[in-house]
Formats: C-alpha cells, structure tokens, sequence
C-alpha cells in the first residue's frame, strides 16, 4: 500500500485543525460576511441587487453564523436581472470543506452573471412572453364569436391556447439550457480559480428566476425551495419546489455507484448516507451534486442542476430558499407557517433563521448550531398585508396540532414532501423564549465541567457536509 501524501485527502491529518476555545456568547449572531471586503467588491453597487441581510419591496434575506466556523452560507436577491423589470433572481448557497465559504460566496457572484450572458441572446426584452388572457363572461365571448364570426370560436380559442404553451415551453427550454450551460461553465471555472481551493470543498445551489408569472428554479445539492400557496379551501400549504439530491436516492446512488464512488452512513449516524472516494473513507459527502468538490467528480459527483419550470397563479404567496441548516430542525409547514406569521415582509427570512436557530438548541442541545440562511421573495409585491393577515389562521393551527391525540401524530392536513432525510423525528418545534434561555445558560455554565465528557463519533458536531475537518474517532483506541 503506497504512503498517502499529507496534502490528500485520504490522509490522517487533512483539514484537522485545532481551534482555540472561544468564550462567546451563544446566541451572538454574526454577519454572514466580512461587510468590508464584500462591500469592495465591484457587483455589490449593482442597483437592485443585495446579499447582506436586508430587503426589498419584494424580498427578505437573512443569515446566521452557526457554532461551526466561518459562515458558509451565502445568498442574493437581484430585481430587475437581465435589465428587466419584471424579473427577479434569488440563490441561496451553503458551502462546505475547509474553504466552503469562499467557494460559496464565488459562486453567488458568478452565477447570476453567467446565465444573465446564456440567457439574454436568446429572449430579448421585447420578446418577453406576455400573460395570458381567457374569457370570464359572456360579454366577452360574444365579442371573440364576433370577430372569428367566419370561423368556429372555440377552435380559435384553442389556437391561441395551444399557441401560447407552444411559447411557454420554448421559454422552459431556453431558461433551461442556459441553467445548465451557467452551471456547467461556472463549476469548470472553479478549478482555475487560483484564490480558492475547491479540491474537497465546495457549495450546494438553489436558484431561480422569475419572469412575470413565470417561475424556473434550478438546484444543485440539499438547499431547498418551498412555495407558500393557497389550497381549495383558502388554507395555507406547503409546496416543495425542488428535490433533495441526497446520495440515497436510487438515481444519484446508481450514477455515483457506477463511477465507482462509494455510498454508505456511518454507524453513529445511520440516517445520513455519504460519498466517499474508491479506496479511501473520504471526504464523506452529504449530498450527490455540488460545485467544487473536485476530489469526487471522477467518482459520481456532479454540478448538472435539476431544473423546473412553474406557472405562477394568484393562489401562490411566496416562496422560501433556504440552506439545511433550516430544513434539518423545521418542517415545510413549519417555515410556511413563520412566514405567514411574521409582523411584516421584511422581517419573514430573520425570523425563520432564529426559529431554525432556536430549534436547533432545543432539539440537539449536543450539537453545534449550523449555519442558516434564507431568502423569502414574495410573489404579490402589490397585496403588502395578503401575509400577515393569516398569522392568526396559522398560530390557531399550530395550537390545534399541539392538542392532537398522539396516535394520529403521523398524519398530516398539509402537503408537502416532508422534511430532508438527514433528520431525526421530532414531534413538535414549538418553544418559549425562556426555555430556550435556559439552556443556553446551563450550556455555558456546564462547558468548563464537560471536557471530560466522553460522546460518540459525530455527538456534538452531527450533520456535518462533509468529515475533511473532523478527526475520526475509534472507540476502544
């Protein structure tokens, strides 16, 4: 067996690093970026454009530095892309491995760049497809009977309707094309980006664009998009937009099985399926596709994204973009509900991040908080109050499914796809401010008198993207 160098990733000490206690407060937040360096940056004057927690008439994004390092998430808002002023882009990005953050914070900056470049040449402005227009009443219809009086009316309906999704699908196509020749060009860029090292580190990514009533979202990893919508009844739902690309469901395991990458959970945490390279147990991959992460790409590892395409109605409210740092400890419903119940538009995405934040102490008081982020982008910029007037509706529902017999606790009133595959059960996420004070005073009162604490492997830093930074303990050794 030849000696492994000590810059691989196989390795005993790649990434390990030691850290120095640090004796801040836990429930300090932290900005999710160096202001200064960010604000140097040329794309940060871009008018409409914003990255550090903020809003807009139309959106709110926020993040939180977890008790993991540098905040690796990243994340963008940017009205009027493609210098139109019905559309919209919005990303979130959540790093990983030793240089995580800079890989997510580069991806953010040249992404919407290049599809804007892919995107342009094809739709211009003008092309813009227009919304379409039915017949509601009778007047109406009298009117289309008149001017196709020498041809049959419904006929000429169903052309214009065939017409207009004939449009609507070579617009799918183009947006697709250029999601995927964006994402394509960018993660190649990666690997001769001098200033960040992508071997065994890299980023998810959650995006879309909204062009009028026209919405494509596209996903690479385990970030995640959810719609707020209205179901028949007028109650408030949760629609899952996009699929977690975990390396356990059956297609990605098949195409990284077939490059000879391996896929497989560890024994202290058995929910959690990894990637890891042919001969070599790392780095342990938490997700199937991912910029960077160039140690894997020979092995199964892929940057292509997972693109759809939707039809905005008037029953959709908003949609949320967010890193598992928000979808490990809160449900779809969950998130919808926090939105729908926050005061006002522009504090939606902070208050989903302290929830995520203050679930996070409650349900693994062991583990260290990641790092959360979320982008809320509200689909009826006009209707300013369509959100908060449902808060009650969502706080009586809560209330009601805390009173719920225990042996119908599986069953659930909202749709959705349920929450990522990488979390454990938990009953409820509900918590009172104090409670959570609490513990987070007898967690620091009790940190100098735990050294001598013995946990499992991964106790205390579970959930982790990726084990490069991790030592891996034997137990018995």
């Amino acid at each position: 067996m030849s000696p492994t160098t000590p810059g691989s990733p196989c390795s005993p000490g790649f990434g390990v690093k030691k850290r120095k206690n640090s004796k801040k407060r836990l429930g300090s937040r932290n900005s999710s970026f160096n202001r200064m360096r960010d604000d140097d940056d040329p794309s940060s004057t871009v008018p409409g454009r914003i990255f550090l927690n903020g809003s807009s008439e139309v959106a709110c994004i926020f993040t939180q530095q977890g008790k993991k390092g540098p905040n690796q998430d990243a994340m963008v808002v940017w009205e009027n892309f493609g210098s139109r002023k019905d559309t919209i882009f919005c990303g979130v990005f959540d790093g990983h491995g030793p240089y995580g953050h800079m890989v997510a914070k580069s991806v953010r900056d040249s992404l919407p760049l290049k599809l804007s470049a892919y995107w342009e040449p094809k739709v211009p402005v003008e092309a813009s497809p227009k919304p379409i227009t039915t017949v509601n009443n009778s007047e109406d219809a009298a009117a289309v009977s008149f001017v196709s009086a020498e041809e049959e009316p419904s006929r000429s309906i169903n052309m214009e309707e065939e017409n207009m999704e004939e449009s609507h699908s070579e617009l799918f196509q183009t947006l697709k094309e250029a999601f995927l020749k964006a994402y394509k060009v960018v993660d190649r860029e990666l690997i001769f980006n001098g200033s960040v090292d992508c071997f065994c580190s890299g980023t998810t990514a959650v995006t879309l664009i909204k062009q009028g009533e026209y919405l494509v979202v596209g996903n690479v990893g385990d970030s995640r998009a959810v719609m707020g919508t209205r179901d028949g009844e007028n109650g408030l739902v949760a629609v899952q937009l996009t699929v977690d690309l975990k390396p356990n469901l059956p297609a990605e395991e098949e195409r990284i099985k077939k490059c000879r990458g391996r896929v497989f959970a560890l024994k202290d945490e058995p929910e959690v399926c990894r990637v890891w390279l042919p001969n070599c147990d790392s780095p342990g991959l938490a997700m199937a596709r991912a910029f960077g992460d160039f140690c894997l790409k020979n092995f199964g590892l892929i940057s292509v994204p997972d693109v759809s395409f939707r039809r905005v109605t008037q029953k959709d409210e908003f949609i949320v973009l967010a890193s598992d740092g928000i979808w490990d400890v809160l449900s779809n419903e969950e998130v919808v509900g926090i939105v729908a119940a926050a005061p006002s538009r522009s504090s939606a995405a902070r208050a989903v991040v302290e929830s995520a934040v203050r679930a996070w102490r409650y349900k693994y008081p062991t583990s260290k908080v990641d790092d959360c982020a979320a982008v809320c982008l509200y689909l009826d910029s006009n209707n300013t109050n369509a959100i908060s007037t449902t808060a009650s509706s969502i706080s009586k529902l809560a209330d009601e499914e805390l009173e719920t017999p225990s042996e119908n606790d599986d069953e659930s009133g909202l749709s959705g796809l349920g929450r990522s595959s990488s979390v454990r059960t938990s009953k409820e996420i509900a918590l009172d401010e104090s409670e959570a004070e609490r513990l987070i005073k007898e967690e620091e009162d009790n940190m100098d008198t735990e050294h001598g604490t013995e946990y499992s492997a991964l106790e205390g830093v579970a959930r982790v993207n990726t084990l490069l930074n991790l030592p891996r303990f034997v137990p018995g050794k």
